[in-house]
């Protein structure tokens, strides 16, 4: 079988940023990339669920939510992925920086967090996936969109 796309990055290479990961005709697969890999610090599980729900959910709510594909963690739990369709590079970019804003300074109730919404409804921590979000906000920051790829 052939190796995945996903599979050819040298993740040796890999810091915290923003990458466009893959093309499939006009879906952008954006490496949402918020831990180096294999450098032992990872998202918890907990952290990593909340944050999926609400990236997604901002997203999904979001002025540019029709460019929205999907939003899903990482099985590494190094990060996340964003699919976008009809977004440009910079826009894809400010989505996510707002996102993770969002995510930074949520209080209250983590949306689709209740035992009828979702598979693993327990296993939430709002505070980890804040301090993880304002953590990476540090990386997003200064990035800007022609900054968005993987490194030769």
């Amino acid at each position: 079988m052939e190796r995945i796309a996903s599979f050819c990055v040298d993740h040796t290479r890999l810091e915290p940023g923003v990458y466009l990961s893959r093309r499939d005709g006009d879906v952008m697969t954006w490496d949402v990339r918020m831990k180096k890999p294999n450098a032992g610090e990872y998202l918890s599980t907990g952290s990593a669920h909340t944050i999926e729900h609400l990236f997604a959910t901002f997203a999904r709510n979001s002025a540019v939510s029709d460019g929205v594909v999907y939003v899903g963690p990482m099985g590494c739990r190094t990060g996340f992925y964003l699919l976008t369709q009809g977004l440009t590079d910079a826009q894809a970019l400010q989505l996510i920086k707002d996102s993770f804003r969002f995510v930074a300074d949520f209080e209250g109730e983590i949306p689709g967090a209740s035992e009828i919404e979702c598979g693993n409804y327990r296993d939430m921590d709002l505070a980890a996936a804040r301090r993880d979000a304002a953590a990476y906000l540090k990386v997003l920051e200064p990035i800007t969109h022609d900054q968005m790829r993987y490194a030769d």
